[in-house]
């Protein structure tokens, strides 16, 4: 159970960054003036934001899918 859940939140993680990398890049010349300090296209803010949003998202799946495979299956299939 802990497996599928953490499978599907990093497919949806890894899927957001690959689409929302690009879209970050080609917007970052319109905010480019607000860029204190930092390069439009800094590959390590890029990497730094993508690792995070990972990492919350495997954290955000890992909490209530260890929480429901400690439930009983027959006692689950019972309440509904």
């Amino acid at each position: 159970v802990v497996t599928l859940v953490l499978q599907g939140a990093l497919d949806l993680a890894l899927a957001g960054v690959a689409l929302g990398l690009p879209l970050a890049l080609g917007g970052s010349s319109f905010v480019s003036k607000m860029l204190f300090g930092v390069r439009p296209a800094d590959p390590g803010t890029a990497a730094t934001a993508a690792a995070l949003l990972i990492l919350v998202a495997t954290v955000a799946a890992y909490v209530p899918a260890r929480r429901a495979s400690k439930v009983d299956p027959l006692t689950a299939l019972r309440y509904d």
